[in-house]
């Protein structure tokens, strides 16, 4: 049955209308994006499948374009398509961290970083430095690291604050491994940086950890 014949309520471009976006699954809103099916399946059953041919939603996203032409129903045209959304989707969110903007939305933070470092396959530690109004004065990686963990040090981390005049700070690294969940190392360094910076009036907002799922919030865990 062709979508056009379902009932209204389950179209995936009438449910996007009435509930937004968040309320569509991957296959629906990957079905919108293909706008079109193949030889005898709609776009949503080709979606669902092209979703179990990949892995996921990220990894079909994320795939090489000659991984990604091979897929059913797909092609350079395709390919190039879901290239440009990417691309205004970064820049759409590189607008949220730009120089002199004041940081209002946690999400839009969130998906900015995870779209900077989730793919990293090393270790590395970043750090937004924002003014008294919490605008952004720099997005910064400072410490590059193995697959197994960044070397941190707060001296640097107090010095690059001090001379950006920074009031505040939000730190971010990603986990290769995928898991989201803080280390026990993770949790001692962000103490002995947030009392490091405490001695210079610069508080620490947030510490996110990137990995597969959502970005894992100190702060949102009372670990801050």
């Amino acid at each position: 049955m062709a979508i056009k014949d379902w009932p209204e309520q389950t179209r995936p471009r009438e449910k996007l209308l009435t509930g937004g976006a968040a309320s569509l699954n991957d296959a629906e809103l990957l079905a919108i994006f293909l706008r079109t099916g193949a030889a005898g399946v709609s776009a949503v059953e080709l979606a669902q499948h092209l979703l179990v041919e990949f892995g996921s939603l990220r990894a079909l996203m994320a795939a090489s374009k000659e991984a990604f032409i091979k897929g059913k129903g797909l092609g350079e045209a395709k390919f190039c398509q879901l290239q440009a959304c990417l691309e205004m989707s970064r820049r759409y969110l590189a607008e949220v961290v730009q120089k002199g903007q004041a940081l209002t939305s946690v999400e839009a933070v969130k998906s900015f970083l995870s779209i900077e470092l989730r793919d990293l396959h090393n270790e590395v530690f970043a750090c937004l430095f924002l003014d008294n109004q919490h605008k952004v004065i720099s997005f910064d990686v400072l410490f590059h690291g193995t697959i197994d963990g960044a070397s941190v040090y707060p001296r640097v981390v107090a010095e690059e604050a001090l001379n950006k005049h920074a009031a505040a700070v939000i730190f971010a690294h990603n986990h290769p491994s995928g898991v989201a969940e803080p280390s026990q190392a993770d949790k001692q360094i962000t103490s002995r940086l947030k009392d490091a910076l405490a001695l210079f009036d610069i508080r620490v907002l947030d510490h996110f950890i990137i990995g597969e799922g959502p970005p894992m919030s100190f702060a949102e865990h009372g670990l801050l």
